[in-house]
């Protein structure tokens, strides 16, 4: 459907406040990293404590601070129980550090790395490469190889995401081994081992990731039913698995990058093993259909990839395509028990063929 406008026509002031909220959508998430950044969240997370105690604590100006916490009350972050007292919101309490899975990462995250690689949104139109290449002058896993805070900051923001729902669809009964290829912190082993008490979990992951990893695992008790082992998804992986996991990764990389990651499970999957890609798999919206809330959530997040990795979310016959060039067949595609925009979908594939050599090339 065509929708023609009159030009003579003066906007309405609807649509004049809808385009205010997006252009000046940015400034309360800056708003919110430097609270963080000043370690606010955690002063707060006793209760309530004057405003002017907190600047000081924090070496920031009485008043900017102040200011700070007039618009962070009026976004749902901060509230003021009483006169010059400053206090969490249920919200608010998710940027502590002690929370359990604490944004705290991501605002870090997001109001350095990812604000200033927004930034350069124009380079990577013109070029289709990701700005922050540009930026820092190196890729973004490069970036965090030479950084160890920063790559704690990301592998912790990462961990904050669900198990998707749709694992559930999938028959993981007699599975002996299931290798968690780049799992991060161990999120999903941690929630799918419990529930099948015969199965032991391997973690592949970068060493700055396998540090946390271990720690959390150990306090949930599966320490020992869990190999962790360190190295990059582009170096040879664990052999022998029953089931193999890709969550969350592929579309972080470009077509070239995703084929090598997929044969380097191949070149260890046995005959009888199993792949489960988890993605959100792209797809056309219906003419006239309205975007959820989580769908314009996950557009974004296909933008920040395009600013800082080389990835992008693709459709069920991409996926397909790059499952059958590096040796496998799909079997099924499983959706969640409640279908969403956001929820992603498990592609499962088994052997089709031997994989392709793959080169020596580390994340």
């Amino acid at each position: 459907m065509t929708t023609t406008f009159d030009r003579t026509a003066a906007p309405s002031v609807r649509d004049r406040i809808a385009l205010l909220a997006i252009l000046t959508g940015g400034w309360p998430a800056q708003a919110c990293y430097a609270l963080t950044k000043l370690g606010v969240p955690d002063l707060l997370a006793e209760g309530p404590r004057p405003a002017d105690e907190l600047a000081a604590a924090t070496g920031a100006d009485v008043r900017a601070f102040r200011r700070l916490v007039r618009v962070l009350t009026a976004v749902g972050l901060l509230s003021e129980p009483g006169p010059g007292l400053v206090a969490l919101t249920p919200t608010g309490r998710l940027l502590c550090g002690d929370t359990v899975r604490s944004s705290r990462p991501a605002a870090l995250l997001f109001g350095e790395e990812v604000h200033r690689s927004f930034g350069g949104i124009m380079d990577s139109l013109r070029t289709g490469l990701p700005a922050f290449d540009a930026l820092y002058g190196l890729p973004f896993y490069d970036y965090l190889a030479d950084r160890p805070e920063v790559a704690a900051e990301f592998t912790a923001a990462m961990g904050t995401a669900p198990v998707p729902p749709a694992l559930d669809k999938v028959d993981l009964s007699g599975a002996a081994t299931l290798v968690d290829v780049g799992g991060g912190e161990g999120n999903l082993l941690a929630k799918l081992l419990p529930r099948h008490p015969e199965m032991r979990g391997v973690l592949a992951e970068l060493p700055e990731a396998v540090g946390p990893a271990r720690e959390r695992l150990a306090a949930l008790g599966l320490a020992d039913r869990i190999d962790l082992v360190e190295g990059s998804f582009f170096d040879p992986l664990p052999a022998g698995g029953d089931i193999y996991v890709l969550s969350r990764v592929l579309h972080n990389w470009d077509d070239e990058r995703a084929g090598q990651i997929l044969r380097r499970v191949r070149e260890a999957m046995p005959d009888h093993g199993r792949l489960l890609v988890v993605e959100r798999l792209e797809a056309p919206v219906p003419e006239g259909a309205e975007l959820s809330q989580q769908a314009v959530q996950e557009r974004l997040i296909d933008l920040l990839m395009l600013v800082m990795l080389q990835g992008w979310d693709r459709s069920e016959t991409e996926y397909r395509g790059l499952l059958e060039d590096a040796g496998f067949d799909v079997r099924a595609v499983h959706s969640p028990r409640t279908r969403s925009d956001r929820a992603e979908r498990v592609i499962e594939a088994v052997p089709a063929r031997p994989a392709a050599p793959v080169d020596g090339e580390t994340r």
